[in-house]
């Protein structure tokens, strides 16, 4: 399971039978007798469970940590030029909304697109805070998310 979508620390726990003995892994990281793991980035993850004796092995590797990216650089140098929530492409239905300081609406967006690249009717905004929304289905419930990002310039 994944913690709640946009959640500030981001826990995946995998659920296991009582008295397994398996040991887990986050995507290339250690195998850990753990089964949590915490403070997981944003993006699509695999887990690995296999058996202490090495007996069998199983990977997911359809484990997604939904969240944000706290800041974008749209300088065209092919790095952190969009912003966007790129995690909810799957989750049809999904729509940004992204505000000035002053609650202006900017731009609207969908996960399935390219994202913004800061601009406002062709020109470049200035560096700083944006904020936004997101509707997203989680459970078939529509949810709604608000926060902020910053553009850096």
């Amino acid at each position: 399971t994944v913690s709640e979508a946009f959640a500030n620390n981001q826990i995946v726990t995998v659920t296991v039978p009582l008295g397994a003995n398996y040991l887990y892994q986050l995507d290339d990281g250690p195998f850990q007798e753990e089964t949590v793991f915490e403070m997981v980035s944003l993006g699509m993850h695999s887990i690995t469970v296999k058996d202490v004796n090495g007996c069998s092995e199983l990977r997911n590797d359809n484990v997604i940590v939904i969240n944000y990216p706290r800041f974008f650089t749209p300088n065209n140098d092919g790095f952190n030029d969009y912003w966007n929530v790129f995690t909810l492409v799957d989750k049809s239905g999904s729509k940004i909304q992204i505000f000035d300081r002053y609650g202006k609406l900017i731009k609207e967006i969908s996960p399935n697109g390219t994202g913004w690249n800061g601009t406002y009717n062709g020109r470049p905004l200035p560096a700083t805070d944006y904020w936004f929304v997101v509707d997203y289905p989680e459970d078939g419930i529509i949810k709604k998310f608000k926060s902020h990002f910053s553009l850096k310039r």
